[in-house]
């Protein structure tokens, strides 16, 4: 077993030997563009820790660490174009330094290339692969669009809120790591037991994500603090502080979110005194516990060495308690 930083740096000589300057630049350029923008390489990273803890070895998971960077970085290069946001990891986003049809193009082509890096494995690990990646990628679409849908809807539920960031966030966590498991060769019980660590550590990762957007140091957490407030995004915290305010409160969190106001600063603060004073902001950290420990709980059914499950643990917990 490596440590992360030696998974990451294995992962990182892959993606740049993995060359995609060709022509059309107006295609191709675009794509080194957002593979090179960096990003925690959280999923790929997975996807090798996991068959080296079913005694495989990583290097062979190594397309399919790739499979799964491409296709997050395809959906983000759409969501941004959706979004319309300008940028991403701090850098232009690829529409913004293109235009949106070379996002689209580009975005597209991703999409296929994903595909193709399982064509490496033989037929029975490629069919595996394939099936999981399709399940998982219709799954983060249907993600995105609740997330859409929510945006003009005033009555989400937190099951609801929840199912929305398993799919466009957790799913793809769980995948990589179950694809790990089918390169090892694991069981079949062995492998939908590491999908739900990672279905239930991708939730709590996207809770405290959630928290620090309102609640992190702006130092460290590498977007605008308050930025989810600014956008109106009903997330866990906003749904957790209407449950538990009083009419009143109730009235006034939905007005704030209601109207556009240029004081985002003032709105930012009594939005946060709101998910604080209600009890929203601890109930968030207490989920982000209950679904760390809920994916604790799932590596106890893994038939693997008492410290691979710790190390699984370690990773978790510190991803949990990360301030970025």
């Amino acid at each position: 077993m490596l440590s992360i930083e030696k998974y990451q740096e294995a992962f990182l000589d892959f993606l740049r030997d993995y060359s995609v300057v060709k022509e059309p630049k107006g295609l191709y350029d675009p794509i080194q563009y957002i593979l090179g923008l960096g990003g925690k390489r959280l999923r790929p990273v997975l996807t090798l820790l996991t068959t080296d803890v079913f005694n495989g070895d990583y290097r062979d998971a190594l397309n399919a660490a790739l499979s799964v960077e491409v296709f997050h970085n395809f959906s983000l290069v759409h969501d941004d174009i959706m979004d319309d946001a300008p940028l991403r990891r701090g850098k232009e986003t690829v529409h913004e330094k293109w235009d949106i049809n070379t996002g689209i193009l580009s975005g597209d082509a991703m999409l296929i290339m994903a595909y193709q890096l399982f064509e490496e494995y033989d037929a029975q690990i490629f069919q595996a692969l394939a099936r999981l990646f399709s399940k998982t990628a219709i799954e983060v679409c249907e993600g995105q669009q609740y997330d859409v849908d929510f945006e003009t809807r005033n009555d989400v539920t937190i099951p609801e809120y929840l199912k929305m960031i398993e799919y466009k966030t957790s799913v793809l966590v769980a995948a990589a790591m179950k694809m790990g498991a089918i390169i090892a060769g694991a069981s079949e019980k062995d492998q939908n037991s590491i999908y739900e660590f990672g279905r239930n550590l991708g939730i709590a990762f996207q809770l405290q994500d959630d928290y620090l957007d309102a609640f992190g140091d702006p130092k460290t957490f590498g977007k605008q603090v308050g930025g989810d407030i600014i956008e109106n995004k009903k997330t866990y915290l906003y749904l957790k502080a209407l449950e538990f305010s009083s009419v009143k409160e109730q009235e006034r969190l939905e007005n704030l979110y209601m109207v556009e106001t240029d004081k985002n600063e003032e709105k930012v603060f009594v939005v946060k005194e709101l998910f604080k004073s209600t009890g929203a902001a601890e109930a968030t950290k207490q989920a982000v516990k209950d679904y760390t420990n809920i994916a604790f709980s799932v590596l106890e059914t893994l038939g693997v060495a008492e410290e691979k499950k710790q190390l699984l643990k370690d990773f978790g917990t510190g991803l949990m308690s990360r301030t970025v």
